[in-house]
Parts: C-alpha cells; structure tokens; sequence
C-alpha cells in the first residue's frame, strides 16, 4: 500500500467522550515492606497526562490537526489541569463542569517503568445528562470534518444514539471507540473500532481469522455499521466493510513497551487522516503505524506528524543509506527538530579512491548528518566528457551507501 502523509493541518475533529486525568506517582523501590509483602516506592516525582477522550484530542491536535473536545468534568484542580495541558496543546477545551461530581482519575504508581499499581477515582455521570451533550455537540458539527466518540464506559455517551444520528444528519462520519457489549448504542457508526478483547466479549472467542471475519460481518450488518475495525495487539488490525474485501494489517511494533492509550492513538489517527482528506483503508495503515509507535512510550502518550511520516517514508530501517527526495526531506526535518547540524556535499564519485574517502571522513566531523548528493548520469557525461561515467548511477550510489 503506497500513500502520503496527508495534510493534518486541514483537519478539524470533534471529540465527544469519557475525559480523565492520567496521574503517575514515580519512584525507586529498595524495600519491601514489614507490614505486608508489598514493595515500597518512594515516590520523587509525579506527572499529569490527559487521558480516555482527552488523550484522543490530545493525539490529533499533536499529529497537527484542530480538536475540540466535549464531555464532563468536575469543578476540581484535576480539571483546571487537563484545561491548562489541553489548551497548552491546541486543543479547544468545551468541557461541561460539574458541582459535586469529581473528574475521573487514573492514578499509576510506577517504578522502573513498570506499572506496579492503578488506583481510579470515579464517579458515574446521570444518564439524564446525555441529552445536554447532544444539544452541545450540534454547534460543533458545522466547523468539524469528523466526529469521534471515546467510549470508556464512565456515563458521558449515555445519548451516544442520539449523537451518532444528530452527526450523520449533519453529514458527519462517526468514529467510535466502543466499551458497551451493547452494540445497538452505536448503531449506525461510520466505524467502530473495538481491540480484541471487547469484540470477542460480544461475539465469543474467535479460534482463526475466519471466525473473527465472519461473525465481524454479521456485527457490521446488524447494526449498520459502515465498517467495523479490530484491533489485535500483536497481530495487527482487521478492517471489515460490506460489500468490499477484508483488509489484514501486521503489526507495526518493533516493541512492545507500554499499551496505555494506544486505542486513543489509533483512533486519533484515523480521525485526523479522514478529516484532512485520506481513504480509509490509508487512513487504517496509518493508525496501525501510529499503534507501533505509541506502544514503544511509556504510559499514555501521543504520535507526532514527523514521528509518522519517519514511519511511513523509511520503513523499520535506519536514517542511512540511500534515500528519495520525500524520505530525505523527512529525515533532515526530524534532525532540525533534534537541533542537529546538518551538513551536505555533493560529487560524481565515479572512480571512488582514498582521496574520496578522506574527504568524506572530514565532511562527517563537521556536523551530526551528512548529506552527499551524487550526480545522475547526464551530469556526470558533462563534466566528465565521452565514456564517462564507468560506473552507472544505482552502481555509485550502491558503493557510497556501503561506506
């Protein structure tokens, strides 16, 4: 599948959902303790990272495009400090606030990086609340291209029906991140896209692929669905439409560190990528890369532009070797943004020899990446005069590569 990085720039994305604080609690454990066989953290440092619906906003607004985001929070510190990191990032904050109610809280003890302990602080939002942020909504049909539903089963989509019926009579597609084993609450979604788990929880265990696309159409058809998409961790991703060809994607993680947030991420990027004008089946093969991406960080985090392109453009190998214009023009972006000094030469390197190989070495030590540029065959019969070059361009640039 051969495609571009679109123009999320252009993008403009409604999301509606469950919005949480992710809070992480760090530090070293030495110990266990004498009171219970428990390790002891110490904890010497804390961070605070949107999570559920906001990381989703968060995701779109980090890949360039506009988000607005709409659900309910309490009126509480946690709160101000979503609206402070939201805004801070370009997101459009339209929370609804709350009295008497908390913003629902994630808090991970950590050590080492590793996950010792979650802690949730929740309290289910009323049901009769959903009809308000359906009425919100509305207004932000008109200036959005997408909409997106970040179900996380916290009582914000109680209308989810309602909110999918009201954006498709506007014309907007739906994109849902599911967490009801009730499928009927997002009847008529543009997609649903559920991970392995929560489908298999609605359909029971699918034993091959076969299984999974046959009781995934019967899904689709029943609730009239345009297409359904199954995350599957290390196996890839599933997309099933009706009527056109299933379409299997491999995983895209070289490794796995940390899968907080990585649904939020695909979703994003599915989002965004329609948004700014792509196919769907390019706009799934980029959440699929941006899900290998994601999964390497740790806790919920996000997926810049530059990070999917590098992706896309140069595939699993190293910033090396021979490259296309669109490839070199992303590697040189990544390292301006790293505050490398780039530097470029240029030859015909026809009759490569020792001098060639000096001159090269001392280019290198002048900054952090070299660019060396060679001549096409034309240019070289120019210079070089009758019989030259001796060796063809792929032939050159093979030899330089290899240094």
């Amino acid at each position: 599948m051969k495609f571009q990085i679109p123009a999320f720039d252009r993008a403009r994305v409604l999301v509606i959902g469950d919005i949480m604080l992710d809070r992480y609690w760090l530090g070293p454990v030495s110990r266990i303790s004498p009171e219970a066989p428990v390790p002891v953290v110490r904890i010497d440092h804390e961070e605070h990272r949107p999570g559920g619906a906001a990381n989703v906003a968060l995701n779109v607004a980090s890949l360039g495009g506009a988000a607005i985001l709409l659900g309910f929070t309490g009126e509480d510190s946690a709160a101000a400090i979503l609206t402070e990191r939201l805004e801070s990032a370009g997101v459009r904050c339209a929370f609804t606030r709350l009295s008497g109610v908390p913003t629902v809280i994630k808090l991970r003890v950590m050590s080492r990086n590793q996950q010792l302990m979650r802690l949730d602080f929740e309290q289910p939002f009323a049901a009769e609340l959903g009809a308000g942020l359906v009425q919100a909504a509305r207004e932000w049909f008109e200036k959005t291209h997408v909409v997106v539903l970040s179900d996380y089963g916290k009582g914000s989509l109680s209308a989810s029906q309602a909110l999918i019926e009201a954006a498709r009579v506007a014309g907007r597609p739906v994109l849902v991140d599911p967490k009801s084993r009730d499928f009927s609450s997002y009847r008529g979604a543009t997609l649903v896209s559920p991970n392995l788990s929560e489908f298999e929880a609605i359909v029971g265990p699918c034993a091959d692929e076969f299984a999974l696309v046959e009781r995934g159409m019967n899904l689709l058809r029943e609730h009239r669905l345009e297409a359904l998409l199954v995350t599957r961790g290390e196996h890839g991703m599933t997309l099933l439409r009706d009527g056109l060809s299933q379409l299997h994607l491999p995983a895209q993680a070289r490794e796995v560190y940390d899968v907080t947030g990585a649904g939020d991420t695909v979703l994003a990027t599915l989002a965004a990528s329609l948004a700014a004008g792509s196919e769907l089946p390019d706009a799934v093969a980029l959440a699929n890369r941006a899900a290998g991406i994601v999964v390497g960080k740790l806790g919920t985090a996000t997926v810049s532009a530059l990070e999917l392109g590098q992706t896309m453009l140069q595939g699993d190998g190293p910033e090396r070797g021979i490259m296309s214009e669109d490839q070199l023009l992303n590697a040189v972006a990544a390292a301006r943004e790293r505050g490398e000094r780039i530097v470029m030469t240029n030859g015909c390197f026809d009759i490569l020899h020792a001098g060639h190989v000096v001159y090269l070495e001392k280019a290198r030590t002048l900054g952090d990446r070299l660019i060396v540029a060679v001549n096409d065959d034309d240019s070289v019969a120019r210079l070089k005069g009758a019989g030259r070059p001796i060796n063809p361009l792929d032939r050159r640039m093979a030899v330089l590569a290899g240094l």
